[in-house]
């Protein structure tokens, strides 16, 4: 009873805030252009008229699959994948403007051919939620690693779709905010038709939170198909750069005023080295932000979007700075790198995604705050693939080391390739578990 009470003064703040939600659309989508488009779909309004296509227009009944933003688009690629690949529509939707333009990029063709339609997943208002589930009707919903929403999950029900929860992980510190609204938190989970974990410790988590038998899948980026021609160019790029790369990955706010001072402080290996620091920020609406932090550092810099074409053109001697503002080149920045700093793990933001730099077969190495991350970051760490710096400054010089010591890379190196190999079949995994609801 307290759940439900719970789950309706929630829903009463979702429509009190419907001003600001569209102030907010107005104004992200000053920066991010993306953001701004169809905003009508965000409260639920995707056609109108007696004279609206059935299931949102597909032949038949999707397969709704939910990746809120990049990460969780990428990593839903292998599973999306595997759907098409079975002759199955899919309905993408998504939540942030980077998500839908890396779902643009990666499913190109299959949007084309109308076997794939990408949409804005609605606020979770009661009536958008309905909206949403007329309009589509979809066979079932896969949820990809996070995002559980009290009326979506409740409308799934009301509506017999079956959905689930897959390569689900949850934090430590997201389940203690999580159990702050208990009642409601186990209402939603315990609503799950399935929960399908990353690790062990996910899957206790989300028992904890109110999910019912969560069982242990894997993690889906481990499946991610990485493409040939970007890390061919990379490595390249690499081999007529002429000097050692080391490239600073997904950075977040709050980094790389560090990075910068570490650039300064020790830029070269003791060999006399000088590297070129590929720095990569996480947020593609920071890439300016970031390009003038590192020009009022006083170190040089080119950007990425300077310069045209792949693999693009030559670098001089003197640049200190790569600035990669670019999207779906990560493959190409790792495969290019002789060591690579996975980013996010310098404050406690819970670190970003290191398993697409193993998987690149790029020595890795992590900062001291790995929680969103944690298992694929141990078993990186004990295979030997990747290794941990407590700080931005420690881990540019145990990057310089590594540059240093030709053997020790070329060992992680291996070890980046076993790791990932040992971790593949996620998607497999997810596959058998749905495949009663595909038909």
């Amino acid at each position: 009873m307290r759940g439900a009470v719970l789950q309706a003064v929630y829903s009463s703040l979702w429509r009190l805030a419907t001003p600001f939600l569209l102030w907010r659309i107005w104004r992200r989508a000053r920066r991010e252009p993306v953001y701004g488009v169809h905003p009508a779909q965000r409260f639920g309004f995707y056609g109108s008229g007696r004279h609206a296509p059935a299931r949102g227009g597909f032949r038949a009944a999707p397969v709704w699959v939910h990746a809120v933003s990049l990460g969780e688009t990428r990593a839903a690629q292998p599973l999306v994948r595997a759907l098409l690949d079975r002759g199955l529509p899919v309905l993408l939707t998504h939540m942030t403007a980077t998500g839908r333009t890396e779902g643009a990029r990666l499913f190109e063709q299959d949007i084309v051919q109308g076997r794939l339609r990408q949409v804005w997943l609605p606020y979770d208002m009661p009536g958008a939620v309905h909206r949403f589930y007329r309009y589509f009707a979809p066979r079932c919903g896969l949820l990809v690693e996070t995002e559980v929403w009290p009326n979506l999950v409740a409308g799934a029900r009301r509506y017999a779709v079956p959905i689930a929860l897959v390569s689900a992980r949850l934090s430590a510190s997201s389940a203690r905010k999580t159990m702050r609204v208990a009642s409601l938190a186990r209402r939603t989970y315990g609503r799950l038709d399935a929960v399908l974990a990353q690790t062990r410790a996910d899957a206790e988590r989300l028992r904890q939170v109110g999910a019912r038998d969560p069982q242990v899948v894997g993690n889906l980026k481990f499946d991610l198909q990485l493409p040939y021609d970007l890390m061919q160019a990379g490595a390249a790029w690499r081999q007529r750069l002429g000097r050692p790369v080391i490239a600073w990955a997904s950075t977040r706010e709050g980094e790389e005023e560090s990075i910068l001072a570490a650039l300064r402080d020790m830029p070269r290996t003791k060999g006399g080295q000088a590297p070129l620091a590929v720095l990569i920020p996480r947020h593609p609406q920071r890439f300016d932000e970031v390009a003038a932090m590192v020009l009022a550092s006083g170190l040089s810099m080119r950007r990425r979007s300077s310069m045209p074409g792949m693999p693009f053109g030559p670098i001089d001697q003197d640049t200190a700075v790569l600035l990669g503002d670019s999207l779906g080149e990560m493959p190409f920045y790792y495969t290019g790198a002789d060591v690579a700093i996975v980013g996010g793990s310098f404050a406690p933001l819970g670190g970003q995604n290191l398993i697409e730099a193993a998987a690149c077969g790029v020595p890795v190495i992590v900062g001291p705050h790995t929680f969103n991350f944690a298992q694929a970051s141990e078993d990186a760490i004990e295979a030997g693939a990747a290794l941990r710096a407590d700080s931005a400054q420690a881990a540019w010089r145990l990057a310089l080391e590594l540059i240093d010591d030709g053997d020790r890379r070329a060992g992680m190196r291996a070890a980046a390739g076993r790791f990932s190999a040992t971790h593949t079949g996620a998607t497999q995994r997810v596959m058998r578990a749905v495949g009663p609801w595909l038909g």
